[in-house]
């Protein structure tokens, strides 16, 4: 479990490396807030107790994705290369099938990095953010929260669907995002049948969508964007500006998002990194 000073100060650290290379920096912020006790996901390396570098680990499932930072005056000086070695003990400690090191699209110092471990690039995971537009044609679809045991366990069978997890994995995910704060779960409902979920997070004053899913059988019949719709003009009129990510190969959802008004504003890169 991580301190208020730590956050602070994990918070302060990013702000300076985001401003000195004109990057976003994808930490999970979400998690960061609610790590439980016996987690060693998040590594530190302090000077003269003043926080210079992290890096923390943040695992879905079998894989983990790892993202950090050093301060721009302590770089090229190995910091981050000793981070990341003992984040490797780590992982490999936790098992992972699947590690991937995460780095802003347009970050040469990461880029450095990268080329000096044994890593692939995988793919790139676009962030946009809503611009507002019209929005209509969603009366018929009905998106509540998730409440009940089989809530739950369509949630569970959404991620065996469409995400590829396993039973089991899923039932850890589930468990442990539902322990993070500000977080909102939705069934997605057409015709009174569960066909989809989907999940806000409120993050420094924003609402992240996560976690959009429709059941195979139920996909192509406009339910999924009706869902969206409905989804962002709640956010929207909260007060919230409202993001989310999606894989730059998954064309049909690109599309799906950018038709609803959705525009990139970052993208990350993922590389696949190899023992």
């Amino acid at each position: 479990m991580l301190t208020m000073k730590q956050l602070k100060a994990i918070e302060e650290l990013q702000q300076i490396c985001e401003a000195e290379d004109t990057i976003r920096l994808k930490l999970n912020w979400d998690m960061l807030r609610n790590r439980s006790v016996d987690e060693e996901n998040d590594f530190f390396y302090l000077d003269n107790g003043k926080l210079i570098a992290f890096l923390g680990l943040y695992g879905f499932g079998t894989k983990v994705e790892l993202c950090g930072m050093v301060h721009p005056a302590y770089r090229r000086r190995g910091i981050f290369s000793d981070l990341f070695s003992k984040a490797l003990y780590r992982c490999k400690d936790s098992h992972y099938r699947e590690i991937l090191l995460n780095a802003p699209g347009n970050s040469n110092t990461a880029k450095e990095f990268l080329d000096s471990v044994t890593c692939e690039y995988a793919f790139t995971e676009y962030q946009l953010q809503w611009e507002k537009i019209e929005l209509s044609g969603m009366d018929d679809i009905h998106v509540r929260p998730s409440v009940s045991h089989e809530d739950r366990n369509a949630e569970i069978q959404l991620d065996v669907h469409c995400f590829g997890f396993s039973e089991d994995e899923s039932k850890a995910y589930n468990n442990r995002i539902r322990l993070e704060e500000e977080q909102q779960f939705y069934i997605i409902e057409a015709d009174d049948k569960t066909v989809g979920k989907i999940r806000v997070a409120h993050e420094a004053l924003e609402a992240w969508i996560y976690g959009f899913a429709i059941l195979p059988e139920y996909q192509g019949r406009g339910y999924g964007r009706k869902a969206l719709k409905k989804t962002v003009m709640k956010e929207y009129e909260s007060g919230y500006p409202i993001f989310l990510e999606v894989e730059a190969t998954n064309s049909h959802a690109l599309g799906l998002y950018e038709s609803s008004g959705f525009r990139k504003i970052y993208a990350q890169d993922y590389y696949r990194y190899h023992y």
